[in-house]
């Protein structure tokens, strides 16, 4: 069996999910010029896995097509304030060249939620959990109508940093 990889906290897969046009004060960080003046809207967070569990194929075997990874993880601004959750699901799509998950993903967040979906390559690769970019396809409340990207990155065991770009 596979070890259980934190590949998934979030976006996806996961990323895990955020504000088109209000932005929210505790998690918001615009990094640069052009998203200050307003043509889009950047928010990183740290994710924190709180929960994983492996659901697989071939209990006790091989990593196969099919195998589900159901997680949750707890958001929080720079600032190391909690500002909320995600919870998602992925599924494993292909064992060879290093493996590859389809993930589910919302993010939970003050105003409202973030969906999330996409890929994750490389999920059977030796080493930390694979970066990845997924496509948020809607939202609620603040973030009703969202669109935008998740990046995702491994910054050490069970902890990944969210940058997700709105688009407005």
């Amino acid at each position: 069996m596979r070890p259980i990889r934190a590949a998934c906290l979030g976006t996806a897969t996961a990323l895990v999910t955020l504000l088109t046009c209000v932005p929210v004060a505790a998690a918001a960080t615009d990094t640069d010029s052009a998203h200050a003046k307003g043509r889009d809207r950047v928010i990183t967070l740290t994710g924190r896995l709180a929960q994983q569990t492996r659901f697989p194929v071939n209990p006790g075997g091989s990593p196969a097509q099919g195998d589900r990874t159901v997680f949750r993880s707890i958001l929080f601004d720079q600032g190391g304030k909690q500002v909320g959750e995600t919870g998602g699901i992925c599924t494993t799509t292909r064992v060879e060249n290093g493996g590859a998950e389809e993930c589910v993903v919302t993010y939970t967040l003050p105003g409202g939620q973030l969906s999330v979906q996409g890929m994750v390559f490389g999920i059977l690769n030796p080493g930390p959990p694979p970066s990845f970019d997924n496509g948020i396809t809607g939202g609620t409340g603040k973030f009703d109508r969202a669109r935008g990207s998740v990046h995702a990155d491994t910054i050490a065991p069970g902890t990944r940093r969210f940058t997700i770009d709105l688009d407005r």
